[in-house]
């Protein structure tokens, strides 16, 4: 029995493939390599190339690899470029989560682990997010990731009395940093991370957005977690969804306190040995001064923890980035 990672050649896909496979676990790959990068995918793994929009493709790989599960990772994730892209957003996130769904239902496959995202909350008033807070989400993005649950929670109810009921859980989180295998690195053109990484690389000076928030430094604070942490969780939730194991419905993947944006870049300076002071520029629109999750929930079911301080996602991240150079 194996378990599907649809993503899985995705920066955060690529480590919970790794992490299925140190469990024990058989992760197969369908990935249409539109963000992900084919040589993520560990030697051995079986890697089907293809859209999860292909019903027909979908549901022949479910069935080839002998799937117990999914772990639905793969999605448009650019929450500030899917207001210009709502169509394409909602194509590739309601539509592609719509058809895992279907190619489960005729596969008989019946245990699922959501890639959600915090954005479900849009821009929430409180210092601490928690998994029942109203959900607002401010992005095409964040809807699409809403109405996503929504798919799922549905077809549970659909499929609660059926021979193959539906067990599920979505997973929310917001930044994800770092590298658990210097061979994976974040690609993105719209995180923090590899935007600062590429600036220092190129000899450029990285710049803060803003730095007269409500905050202790006067820059913005948000949930930052290693990605070795988060590919972790999935894995835990897939074991307790096979075993049959209780679990809720949806869990914040957040690190209680936050990190500023100028706590990140003095890192960044001291990881790399860059001596540098950040540019100061305008806020950005719609910036809110913090944004923080609980992961108690987590904790006590998927053993979340941070387990890496920022000097550390700062680390594993450049060198995983230098090596790909």
């Amino acid at each position: 029995m194996s378990w599907l990672v649809t993503g899985g050649a995705g920066y955060i896909g690529a480590h919970i493939v790794r992490a299925l496979a140190d469990a024990g676990l058989e992760p197969v790959v369908i990935d249409d390599l539109s963000s992900g990068h084919a040589g993520f995918v560990p030697d051995g793994v079986p890697f089907v190339r293809g859209s999860i929009l292909d019903l027909d493709l979908l549901t022949s790989t479910l069935r080839d690899h002998d799937v117990e599960g999914v772990i639905h990772v793969a999605g448009y994730k650019y929450a500030g470029v899917s207001v210009q892209r709502p169509l394409h957003t909602y194509a590739q996130n309601v539509e592609g989560t719509r058809v895992v769904l279907e190619a489960m239902a005729a596969t008989g496959v019946a245990n699922l682990v959501f890639s959600s995202s915090a954005a479900v909350y849009g821009t929430p008033d409180v210092p601490l997010v928690t998994e029942d807070l109203p959900k607002r989400p401010a992005s095409p993005y964040g809807e699409s990731k809403l109405i996503g649950e929504w798919l799922i929670r549905d077809q549970g109810v659909a499929t609660a009395s059926g021979e193959a009921p539906l067990r599920h859980t979505s997973l929310r989180y917001f930044n994800v940093v770092g590298s658990g295998d210097p061979s994976v690195y974040d690609t993105s053109p719209h995180n923090l991370f590899p935007i600062v990484f590429e600036r220092l690389l190129a000899g450029e000076t990285p710049k803060i957005f803003g730095d007269d928030y409500d905050t202790e430094d006067g820059t913005n604070v948000r949930d930052y977690v290693h990605v070795a942490d988060i590919a972790a969780a999935h894995v835990v939730a897939a074991q307790r969804l096979a075993a049959g194991e209780p679990i809720e419905p949806a869990y914040n993947l957040g690190s209680q306190n936050g990190l500023s944006v100028r706590q990140i870049m003095d890192a960044m300076a001291r990881v790399t040995g860059i001596d540098f002071t950040p540019e100061i520029g305008p806020r950005r629109p719609g910036d809110p001064d913090r944004i923080v999750a609980t992961g108690e929930l987590a904790a006590r079911d998927l053993d979340w923890a941070n387990r890496y301080t920022v000097d550390e996602m700062v680390r594993t991240g450049w060198e995983a980035r230098r090596a790909a150079r």
